[in-house]
C-alpha cells in the first residue's frame, strides 16, 4: 500500500458504475482527486455515480494539482492525466491510478507507479473484495471500458480464472 495515490477520470468513473470505487482504498488510504479530474466528471452531471462518490466520500481528496513540469507537458497528454501525474511528480512514492496508454508511458518515463482499473479488479480478486474478476471486466467492457480480450484473459490467469 502506498501513502497516496492520485486517480484520473476513466478509473473513478468505471469502478463508481460497477459499484466498486472501494476498490481504491486496497492501493492507499487516501486518494487524491486533482480538481480537474473532478470537474470534468461533475460536468457529468450530479447522478453520476462517480460525481456522488467525489461529493460523499471523505478520503476522496479533491486537491489543485502543481503546475505540469515541461517534460509532461511534451507528452501533450489530456489535462486529467497531465494534473495527476503533476500531482504525482511532485509526491515521490505516489501512486497514478490511469488508463490511458499515453499516461502510463510519461509515468513509467518519470519513474512513477502506475495501476489502472484492470490492476484494481485483479487486487480486489486477491483480496477478497470481488468473488469473482471475469465478471466485473465484462460488465466493464459493456459499459465501454477498452479491454482486449487477449489482455483480459491473461491478466485473468493471474487471478486463477
Amino acid at each position: 500500500m502506498v501513502d497516496r495515490s492520485a486517480v484520473n477520470a476513466s478509473p473513478l468513473i468505471f469502478l463508481a458504475r460497477a459499484g466498486l470505487v472501494h476498490l481504491l482504498r486496497l492501493v492507499s488510504s487516501e486518494i487524491v482527486v486533482p480538481s480537474l479530474v473532478a470537474n470534468e466528471i461533475q460536468r457529468r452531471g450530479p447522478s453520476d455515480p462517480a460525481a456522488q462518490a467525489i461529493a460523499s466520500l471523505a478520503w476522496l481528496q479533491v486537491v489543485d494539482a502543481p503546475e505540469a513540469s515541461p517534460m509532461i507537458q511534451a507528452w501533450d497528454l489530456g489535462p486529467g492525466e497531465t494534473g495527476v501525474l503533476s500531482w504525482c511528480s511532485m509526491n515521490p512514492g505516489a501512486e497514478a491510478i490511469i488508463d490511458d496508454l499515453a499516461a502510463r508511458r510519461c509515468a513509467h518515463v518519470l519513474g512513477i507507479p502506475v495501476r489502472g482499473t484492470l490492476g484494481l479488479v485483479l487486487l480486489g480478486k486477491k483480496h477478497g473484495q470481488i468473488a469473482a474478476a471475469r465478471p466485473v471486466l465484462e460488465s466493464l467492457r459493456g459499459t465501454g471500458m477498452y479491454l482486449s480480450a487477449s489482455v483480459m484473459n491473461r491478466a485473468l490467469k493471474l487471478v486463477g480464472e
